[in-house]
């Protein structure tokens, strides 16, 4: 009954009994109210995974990260509701949460053949995906609720058989393998947004895969030998190393002493440039002063010229000449003493003969 019949009803009944006497009507509210508690309790003690609890329970609840999608006989809904707490209609309506938050799906035990015909198998591939919440409904009506099955886990095992078939165990095993991932994501991607644009990849982790015990081996064998050639390079790397660096610090050393010797010979050549230049100071200094010495003999011998030029008369050799016959102290006897006399006159003559020259000559300069 609905709030406006329950006052009608009071409207219309007679007034209640004394009290302490039992009225057989009261049992209906109580009634409702237990079964209302039965119903709680039963969706209570239900699992929350078993599809009798979404058939019974009246009161759900759609978990953080999720979305709720209604069945009503086995049509589905286009109602979605967001997390919290939400009612339906017992056994007509089902409930199923599906999670649009990432998540990741573990692929387990993949077999393939490689293309030379080697049985391999991958323990475990992981898929982090996410379903968008603008396309659950249509994920939902296309492919289920276990939609990842279709494009994630057989997908999967397509993808990897596909891969398998066409490459080498040494390939698949270590030249390629660094490859599968991204390989098989955009494997993954390409078909879900054609087919089903709501599921979003968006990573893939391939662990490596199980190979047979004695080919195993033999790549263990070839890894050792691959580790010996690598310590051998790195070895001799060092040995290089150390002799670059030997080199480099003899062409150090080479250099240092090369630059110190340039100093000490520019040095060297710095110091004669000094003293070069020191020296023709000296020597300047030596020929201007030898210069001067003789400009000044030179000097002193033309004033001593011109001053026995000017005594250059004929009083003044005759007086020199009777001075040196009277100092001479020697006396010839003979025959031929009387030509003295006679070389006196010649002697007189010639000084005659200058005199009157030097007379000429001042006159000229008079004039």
């Amino acid at each position: 009954m609905d709030p406006h019949q329950q006052r009608r009803a009071a409207a219309t009944s007679p007034p209640p009994p004394p009290r302490g006497t039992p009225q057989s009507g009261g049992s209906f509210p109580i009634g409702v109210i237990v079964f209302a508690f039965m119903v709680i309790a039963s969706s209570a003690m239900i699992p929350s995974s078993s599809s009798l609890k979404n058939s019974f329970s009246i009161l759900h609840q759609v978990p953080e990260g999720h979305v709720g999608v209604y069945w009503r006989g086995g049509a589905l809904l286009k109602k979605i509701t967001e997390p919290g707490f939400h009612f339906k209609m017992p056994l007509i309506t089902q409930y199923e949460p599906v999670q649009v938050t990432l998540q990741t799906d573990q692929v387990r035990d993949i077999p393939c053949g490689t293309k030379g015909g080697v049985m391999i198998n991958f323990e475990k591939i992981e898929v982090v995906n996410r379903l968008r919440k603008d396309y659950v409904y249509e994920t939902l009506l296309n492919y289920g609720v276990h939609y990842d099955n279709t494009w994630i886990y057989d997908k999967i095992h397509h993808e990897i058989n596909q891969f398998c078939s066409s490459h080498t165990l040494q390939q698949v095993y270590i030249d390629v393998f660094d490859q599968i991932d991204e390989k098989m994501k955009d494997a993954l991607q390409g078909d879900c947004t054609r087919y089903a644009p709501g599921i979003e990849i968006l990573s893939v982790r391939v662990t490596k895969p199980t190979i047979p015990h004695s080919i195993k081996r033999n790549y263990e064998q070839m890894e050792e030998e691959r580790t010996k050639v690598l310590i051998s390079i790195e070895r001799q790397k060092v040995v290089e190393k150390e002799a670059e660096t030997q080199k480099k610090m003899a062409i150090s050393e080479a250099e240092k002493t090369a630059t110190v010797s340039k100093i000490l010979m520019e040095q060297k050549l710095m110091e004669k440039e000094s003293a070069r230049t020191q020296q023709e100071i000296e020597n300047h200094m030596y020929m201007a002063r030898e210069k001067s010495l003789a400009d000044a003999d030179f000097y002193r011998v033309m004033k001593e010229a011109e001053a026995n030029k000017l005594k250059l008369t004929p009083e003044f050799l005759e007086l020199k000449f009777i001075e040196a016959i009277a100092d001479n102290t020697k006396i010839f006897f003979g025959d031929k003493v009387p030509n003295m006399v006679f070389d006196q006159r010649l002697l007189g003559n010639f000084l005659t003969n200058v005199s009157r020259q030097a007379a000429g000559v001042r006159q000229v300069s008079d004039a």
